[in-house]
């Protein structure tokens, strides 16, 4: 199914819910003002604090990074691990720029959505900034047909210094069938044509690393959802989440908290180019 007619049905039957009753705070209204503020990013700068599940482990970073939505700008960095990676297609290409930390501590040209930089990470740098987040939510709502009735709005909350509206998604029906591979599918042409996390059908899969063609009529464990729970604080002024935290049948196994958010701002010349001053590259 194609991601962007998702999204525009979902949207639709949002507005169709959230002006039912007007001044009244509701899981749909709430929801479309998010969508609505999401595609009005053009660019922006956040610290987002990351916890995964990867091999029934977890796994933290902290990081910073620049986005700018069209055409997509990327330079993302953890200071801890002191790895840089910056896209910017007018000038690299359709390649990632990648400075590690490790051997052979020089700059690679990589694909972002190769198997390298894809290793135990839930999202590629195409996921970077709010879409992946408005997108897991409407195909969330896609993939459950009484959806808007399994969000429930619990009040206003304080997270990260914003003051937030906070909404819980929940529904126990969430289960895995099986899905009989065809012919040159990989596991994210597999999600994205049923509406799925990529994430969750790697993990119940033992597909984790595996970003080439699956074998032709390999059965898969498919989820019958696309999360069991979501719990979202978005932050009353800008409208936009700045926590998400995503639940299957085994508990969380991604949570996101955004800081220091300047939303459409505009960028210095350099601030996507290896010749940055303060890159590494």
């Amino acid at each position: 199914m194609n991601i962007k007619i998702v999204i525009f049905f979902v949207c639709a039957v949002l507005v169709g819910f959230a002006f039912r009753n007007p001044g009244e705070i509701t899981p749909a209204r709430v929801l479309h003002q998010m969508y609505d503020s999401i595609k009005n990013v053009k660019t922006m700068r956040t610290k987002v604090a990351a916890l995964e599940r990867i091999d029934k482990k977890f796994s933290s970073a902290n990081s910073e990074y620049l986005v700018q939505t069209s055409p997509r700008k990327v330079y993302f960095v953890n200071r801890t691990k002191k790895l840089e990676v910056l896209y910017n297609t007018e000038l690299y290409g359709r390649k990632a720029l990648v400075k590690p930390n490790v051997f052979p501590y020089m700059t690679l040209s990589l694909d972002p959505t190769g198997n390298i930089m894809r290793k135990n990470q839930h999202y590629s740098i195409h996921e970077l900034g709010y879409s992946f987040i408005g997108t897991s939510i409407a195909l969330t709502l896609s993939k459950d047909k009484d959806g808007l009735n399994h969000f429930s709005y619990k009040g206003k909350s304080h997270k990260n210094g914003y003051t937030c509206f906070l909404l819980e998604y929940e529904n126990k029906n969430y289960n895995y069938v099986d899905y009989k591979v065809g012919d040159k599918e990989t596991v994210g042409v597999i999600a994205s044509k049923l509406c799925v996390n990529e994430y969750l059908l790697r993990d119940n899969n033992d597909l984790l690393n595996d970003f080439g063609y699956l074998r032709k009529g390999k059965i898969l464990k498919v989820p019958t959802l696309y999360c069991k729970k979501a719990v979202l604080f978005i932050d009353e002024k800008l409208m936009l989440p700045i926590s998400i935290s995503l639940y299957d049948d085994a508990g969380l196994f991604e949570s996101y908290e955004y800081t220091n958010i300047e939303i459409n701002k505009p960028f210095k010349k350099d601030d996507f180019n290896r010749d940055n001053k303060n890159y590494g590259f």
